[in-house]
């Protein structure tokens, strides 16, 4: 797990997004395809429901809003029934549709999809039927547009352009925003358009391109990740862009810089239901992180996060933060990573318990790591879904009166030990010889300590059941405590010096001088 995202994604903030491009109207008819028509060799499906969905750029937006962003949407639909409901969908969403123009003279672009299911199992796309006007704005409608939009742009943290060729995304358009943004500092990402000359993007901060996109745009396939690079650098030296990103399916994305400087940023396997729309989930983290500020191979971690989670889900739906976090939470963890300071853990905490985790605190020096301590451990890890291990810091352990020679261990060597326990998920060093105020901040859900306590004899009882939590002591092995084991150890090395005082080595005698 990568819990360094985990702190990236809760310092994303709200940023001010402004989206351009083409609006799309989805459609979806569902039903059981229970036979073949009498009528002609084709699926009779037997319809049971209908969606509309925002798709194109408006689904861009959605995502947008999704992650937590505030959103204005720029673009151009139809006078009509169905561009009508694309505004007040994305108007009920919280999108600011002020630079959204209604034109009389083009429909708007809608793509109704056939979903069917074969004995009610997963459903399948069966048919899809498109209405839409491709060609370019024309001169009134485009200057229309660019009035509402560039002076937008200074308040907005960041620019996506989502490029479906539906005609929004005109060469003076893009050429005007592209400009303008630049000369205020407003990174602009762009999702291209296949086939398109993708010279109409000159000046962008990066794109998006996927593998077939790549590969139209440098004249050579992209097969591997160095194809992918190249492509990467092709691109950024052709287009003028801070950086490129090539998204690779399930081998992830291929990051290029401008610099030359290249890295692989792969993905975890996924089962893939359906891959519509993940690359607008793409565009929309990486739009989100850019705003605020992530630098580029984060961006590119937390777009495959949010682009597999997209591909597992049917059909086109938003992504939230809470769904990443709970991904990332998921995953495998680095022993160096568990290791938090206060304020870090404190986060975390949240993002758990956002997400209806139940949190499990123990505290102690663990100076010497035995079979009691692994024990009472394992058993407060199963007590919830994630384990903290608050530890004494040195000099606290010194105040505990634990005697002249202790800690053994230092707190840096005693956390990386209990880091690297696989039921562990965090370790906080805290100064205090006790841990009040750790828990007052942190407020886990359980408090527990291994031994034959009572609660009351819990340091720190009254604060966890203050807000509603529990207290509990656990099981401990006899016998087995570190007192007993470093007292073991003086007496052996004590028994070990009057043996050698007593059985000295025979010296050979010394000779004398001359």
């Amino acid at each position: 797990m990568s819990y360094h995202l985990i702190n990236t994604i809760q310092k994303l903030g709200n940023p001010k997004i402004l989206v351009l491009g083409d609006l799309i109207l989805d459609r979806y008819i569902w039903g059981n395809a229970e036979r073949i028509s009498q009528e002609a060799p084709v699926i009779l499906l037997r319809e049971d429901t209908q969606e509309v969905r925002l798709g194109g750029a408006a689904n861009v937006a959605n995502m947008l809003i999704g992650l937590e962003s505030q959103v204005t949407m720029a673009g151009v639909v139809g006078n009509d029934f169905d561009g009508m409901a694309v505004r007040e969908a994305l108007s009920e969403k919280g999108v600011n549709c002020s630079p959204m123009i209604l034109d009389a003279s083009r429909p708007t672009t809608v793509k109704q999809r056939f979903m069917g299911r074969a004995q009610q199992r997963h459903p399948h796309q069966i048919l899809r039927v498109d209405r839409e006007e491709t060609t370019p704005l024309d001169q009134p409608t485009s200057e229309s547009l660019l009035n509402l939009v560039l002076p937008m742009i200074s308040d907005h943290q960041a620019i996506l352009v989502s490029d479906y060729a539906k005609g929004v995304c005109t060469p003076e358009v893009l050429a005007c925003v592209l400009e303008e943004a630049r000369r205020l500092e407003v990174p602009v990402i762009v999702d291209p358009c296949p086939g398109r000359d993708y010279q109409i993007y000159s000046g962008a901060t990066a794109i998006t391109p996927n593998r077939l996109e790549s590969s139209r745009a440098v004249g050579f396939d992209v097969n591997s990740c160095d194809d992918a690079f190249r492509a990467g650098k092709q691109l950024c030296r052709e287009l003028n862009l801070d950086y490129a990103f090539v998204t690779l399916d399930s081998d992830g994305i291929a990051l290029t810089q401008a610099d030359g400087v290249t890295e692989l940023l792969p993905t975890r396997k996924r089962e893939v239901y359906d891959i519509t729309g993940a690359g607008d989930m793409v565009l929309a983290t990486i739009g989100v992180g850019s705003a605020a500020g992530i630098n580029p191979i984060d961006l590119a971690r937390l777009a495959n996060v949010a682009g597999g989670l997209e591909v597992e889900q049917i059909g086109v739906v938003t992504i939230s933060r809470e769904e990443m976090l709970a991904d990332l939470l998921m995953g495998a963890r680095v022993t160096s990573e568990k290791v938090l300071s206060l304020e870090e853990l404190k986060r975390h905490v949240m993002a758990r318990q956002k997400l209806g985790q139940k949190v499990v605190l123990t505290n102690g020096c663990f100076d010497v790591m035995h079979v009691g301590h692994v024990t009472y451990l394992e058993q407060a890890a199963a007590e919830g879904d994630c384990l903290i291990v608050a530890v004494n810091s040195d000099d606290s352990v010194r105040s505990l009166e634990k005697g002249p020679d202790r800690p053994i261990f230092g707190e840096s060597h005693r956390a990386s030990m209990l880091a690297a326990l696989e039921g562990i998920d965090y370790v906080v060093i805290f100064e205090e010889t006790t841990p009040c105020e750790l828990l007052r901040q942190l407020k886990p859900d359980l408090l527990v300590k291994g031994g034959t306590y009572e609660k009351e004899e819990i340091v720190g009882w009254e604060i966890v059941e203050s807000y509603g939590g529990e207290v509990r002591a656990l099981g401990m092995t006899p016998g087995i405590s570190t007192t007993q084991i470093l007292g073991t150890i003086r007496r052996n090395q004590e028994s070990d010096t009057v043996e050698s005082a007593l059985i000295r080595p025979i010296e050979p005698p010394k000779r004398k001088a001359g």
